[in-house]
């Protein structure tokens, strides 16, 4: 099943604007502190949301799923990079890492999932993996010297990868925005023990309240609920595709709102990514009903990127 090209380039543009923002934020107060902040303040209205609408929210074996998903997806995926860049992994570097997403939800899928690798999503696992690494070019060499937080950076990665094709497994059936209101409420709980260990500041607050309100709703409610629908719809490999573009969809919107410079291999990386997606969507999504969860599929996350989308 392809992505709807609306819903795609939401996804797209709402993650990659996250990244610049998160540099905004870290700027502003402690990182363990925004994600605690952006965790526990998006789950409760979100909760509060599914309340209003007389969504479902996920009960007894769906509810622990749809936690596992959170831990993985929110909790794992930005700890671990914010615990990177608090060892000291480089921004552009920890946006290169968490950008090799696309190969390896691939792999995580053929090997938990059963599903077969045909030669056009071999390719387009490739050129999104070419696209990363061109938008995220100057930051290669860091590679080197990124030290053991790298460590924490591919825990993030992890994070993502599995979540995304554990979602695609066990929580087909539960409504994206209940799923997620669980997930940040529970992300929300790791965070708070960062926060004790590391400390929190706030150095700049009508800067750090601003960061926070748009993280709030278009990173965490919008962008993050979008990605789940993206995984029902076309898979744990179909979506995390779309991290083949969000690079160097990043680097434009860091230049227009920090200034930094877009290099030539952003522009590439976009070439590149784009090409990806359109080989990854040919032919649709062939997964046996088996391979998929229990239940019906219901209606339904340096190169001038910054880690903390």
């Amino acid at each position: 099943m392809r992505i709807p090209p609306a819903l795609a380039l939401s996804v797209v543009v709402l993650y990659a604007f996250g990244y610049p923002l998160g540099a905004l934020g870290i700027a502003a107060m402690s990182p363990f502190l925004l994600l605690f902040l952006r965790f526990a303040i998006s789950g409760a209205l979100m909760l509060a949301l599914v309340r209003a609408t007389g969504r479902r929210l996920p009960r007894g074996v769906e509810l622990g799923h749809a936690t596992v998903v959170g831990l993985l997806t929110q909790a794992t995926q930005f700890l671990g990079c914010y615990l990177g860049l608090q060892a000291g992994v480089p921004a552009g570097v920890a946006a290169l890492i968490i950008g090799v997403n696309p190969a390896v939800t691939t792999v995580v899928a053929r090997l938990a999932l059963r599903e077969r690798l045909t030669p056009r999503r071999a390719l387009a696992a490739t050129l999104g993996l070419a696209a990363v690494v061109a938008a995220c070019w100057s930051t290669v060499p860091a590679l080197a010297h990124a030290g053991a937080g790298i460590g924490f950076t591919l825990l993030g990665l992890v994070g993502i990868a599995v979540g995304g094709v554990y979602h695609q497994r066990f929580c087909r059936g539960v409504d994206p925005l209940a799923g997620n209101a669980v997930g940040m409420a529970v992300a929300a709980i790791p965070a708070g023990v960062l926060v004790a260990v590391f400390g929190a500041t706030v150095v700049r607050p009508i800067q750090g309240v601003v960061v926070l309100v748009l993280m709030v709703l278009l990173s965490s409610m919008t962008a993050t609920t979008l990605y789940l629908r993206v995984i029902g719809i076309a898979g744990a490999g179909g979506a995390a595709m779309l991290f083949a573009v969000i690079p160097s969809v990043s680097a434009l919107f860091a230049f227009l709102l920090l200034g930094e410079p877009v290099q030539p291999g952003a522009i590439a990386g976009l070439a590149l990514g784009g090409a990806a997606c359109a080989i990854a969507s040919l032919g649709g999504r062939r997964t046996p009903a088996r391979d998929l969860s229990v239940g019906e599929p219901a209606l339904r996350e340096g190169s001038g990127v910054r880690s903390g989308a």
